[in-house]
């Protein structure tokens, strides 16, 4: 089981019937948006608490709960399979985002959320090093993580490998590159890797992308943030996908 906390995330949780079992609600809370929270949950036969700020913040792991906590069944992951064969139902080219060992749940939330957004296929992340979609995701995410495709897979490189083989170009975002993005094609089937906060995309990840791509910088900070790198990447992808 797992918590998930605040306004948004909570009633997405219960308008998908995502499971949630238990609803619990901070003394005094009750008014505005967590009222709708409350008739919604009670409908669905939930069953309902109202606890102390204390009792929600054990679980919140830090993260801003709004007066609101949902008590569900541990996230369920999607496959890699299950990405590619969504995008063929829908017709579309493959358009997968691929994190290699975002640790911060703060950016693996953004990038869910901008992935799901911008139309992608699905988010890919690693299963060791790396954050897990966990309550700060999920609320970072504004609810997003329950409108597209995660895998967890046991290794990067390996999954690279298995996407090349089904014809999905892998792009890799590195600040070495001799290319930038809008000089880059990025129409077709793509599979996009963001690296991690600190030290990028790994060496082995780096050798098995088929292309490396750069956003210039042209003031003195050496990077961008990884979710604000993977926002201006994704949308690059979508403008060329779609331009006319």
């Amino acid at each position: 089981m797992q918590y998930l906390v605040g306004r948004n995330p909570v009633m997405e949780a219960l308008e998908m019937d995502m499971g949630v079992t238990n609803l619990y609600i901070q003394k005094g809370e009750l008014k505005g948006f967590i009222k709708k929270i409350e008739k919604k949950a009670y409908d669905m036969g939930i069953k309902i608490e109202y606890v102390d700020k204390k009792y929600i913040e054990k679980f919140a792991e830090n993260t801003a709960h709004q007066g609101v906590m949902a008590k569900m069944p541990s996230f369920g992951y999607s496959s890699v399979d299950e990405m590619i064969i969504y995008a063929k139902k829908r017709n579309e080219d493959p358009f997968l985002i691929i994190l290699d060992e975002i640790t911060d749940p703060h950016n693996l939330g953004s990038i869910i959320r901008t992935a799901e957004v911008a139309g992608c296929h699905g988010v890919i992340i690693p299963k060791h090093r790396a954050c897990e979609v966990n309550a700060t995701a999920i609320k970072t995410s504004a609810g997003a993580v329950f409108n597209i495709k995660i895998a967890r897979v046991t290794n990067i490189t390996t999954t690279i490998n298995y996407l090349k083989e089904h014809n999905i170009w892998i792009y890799g975002a590195c600040g070495e590159a001799s290319q930038t993005h809008t000089q880059a094609n990025l129409k077709g089937p793509i599979g996009l890797v963001i690296g991690n906060e600190g030290k990028g995309i790994s060496r082995l990840v780096r050798e098995n992308c088929d292309q490396l791509i750069k956003i210039p910088m042209y003031g003195k900070t050496e990077s961008l943030n990884a979710s604000n790198a993977a926002s201006i990447l994704i949308y690059e992808v979508i403008r060329q996908r779609y331009e006319k």
